[in-house]
């Protein structure tokens, strides 16, 4: 691998240890992968935030960073944490989990790190433009960063983003590279998509598919004519938590497919291949869900104020989280609709969400919108788990 002098001096350690080690991190993953150079990065998201995914030994290797004077070059932000910063008593989280989570973020505030914690970036100024190159970790924020922004990320593992945002630089291999940002396999989708549901299940179709397939994970999808925000935000983490999927193309939606088109293998999904993966994903009865959340990923503030609507003038009869970035709760609170959502007996779980929290035998069932989240409720805290429409889960929290 080439390394510019700057990069060199890097790694002779003229910068400290911190970013001498990032350096040789970087360079040990170019060579694994075969990149000729590295390039510069115009933002960073980490992940590995949450103590209950760290560890003592996590916590140890970031503080080791900080005092070795690592400080990040690059606009750099965080995933979910373990709890909400703030408001972690209300959600049943311990002062000796927090003491740990706290001393977490402290690392990162440490090396010039935003603590924001959100897997949403993009929602509150983490926002790459078309082409520009960046190294993101979070699976469903590098789906969207590359698919429907057209930046170039691969997903970073913990260790290798921190050391992109300590030196501004990444491998230029993977879906930095045009060769590798074509797609390999044309998705046919002929059922109609009209919630969030719909799009993480054809994510979790797809996704499924491609873990059976020996083809390029980059699928090509036409058949999908309405999209918003939020859908494409649920598609992603689908997309990207059931096929490990870090980008696709949909023509008309996402700006690079047009100019490629579509391949010629193809695959037809179909109401049938929707519904049956709902029913996967769908395990618990109505009386078994103890635990409702929506907010993963992260909420628009749109999505709040939906919420509000919904729940004004009724009361929640169970724990219901309600998950987004602090910035975005904080337009909600002066739009009012937080004081609606709380006065209705909801809490508001900012930094946070339910896949990260350590809430593990706490809860029997989860009732979600979010294809993710029901994947990773069941996978990690062993919960049932019920996929409802958005305004289906807001009737249950009130049932």
């Amino acid at each position: 691998m080439h390394l510019t002098p700057a990069e060199q001096a890097l790694l002779a350690g003229e910068s400290g240890p911190a970013a001498q080690k990032s350096l040789q991190i970087l360079a040990t993953l170019g060579r694994i992968y075969g990149a000729e150079r590295m390039i510069p990065v115009r933002s960073v998201q980490i992940a590995g935030v949450s103590y209950d995914n760290l560890g003592e030994a996590g916590l140890a290797w970031l503080a080791e960073m900080a005092a070795g004077g690592g400080r990040a070059q690059v606009f750099t932000t965080l995933n979910p944490a373990g709890m909400d910063v703030e408001n972690y008593p209300a959600l049943g989280i311990s002062e000796a989990f927090a003491e740990n989570q706290r001393c977490v973020l402290a690392a990162f505030e440490a090396m010039g790190v935003v603590t924001t914690c959100s897997c949403t970036p993009y929602l509150f100024g983490n926002l790459p433009h078309f082409g520009e190159h960046i190294a993101w970790a979070e699976s469903s924020a590098v789906c969207f960063a590359n698919s429907v922004l057209g930046a170039r990320t691969n997903r970073e593992g913990g260790p290798s983003a921190l050391a992109a945002a300590l030196t501004g630089r990444t491998p230029a291999y993977g879906y930095h590279l045009d060769e590798n940002r074509r797609p390999g396999l044309h998705v046919q989708v002929t059922a109609p998509l009209t919630d969030t549901p719909d799009f993480g299940a054809l994510g979790k179709v797809i996704g499924d598919l491609l873990q059976t397939r020996s083809v390029e994970r980059v699928p090509y999808i036409t058949g999908v004519h309405e999209d918003s925000l939020e859908h494409l935000k649920s598609f992603c983490a689908s997309i990207a938590t059931f096929g490990g999927v870090a980008l696709f193309h949909m023509p008309g939606i996402t700006p690079e497919a047009d100019a490629l088109g579509p391949p010629s293998e193809k695959i037809t999904i179909g109401q049938r291949d929707l519904e049956a993966a709902k029913a996967d994903l769908t395990s618990a009865e109505p009386d078994e869900v103890d635990f409702l959340s929506l907010g993963c990923p992260h909420l628009t503030l749109g999505e709040i104020e939906r919420i509000a609507r919904g729940l004004q003038g009724k009361q929640v009869t169970r724990e219901f989280w309600i998950t987004t970035s602090r910035p975005v709760k904080g337009m909600a609170d002066r739009m009012g609709y937080t004081a609606i959502i709380e006065e209705a007996g909801a809490k508001f779980a900012t930094d946070t969400c339910c896949v990260v929290a350590p809430i593990k035998g706490r809860f029997t069932a989860l009732a979600t919108d979010s294809a993710k989240a029901c994947y990773y409720a069941y996978a990690k805290n062993g919960f049932k788990t019920r996929l409802l429409d958005f305004d289906e889960l807001l009737a249950e929290a009130v049932r």
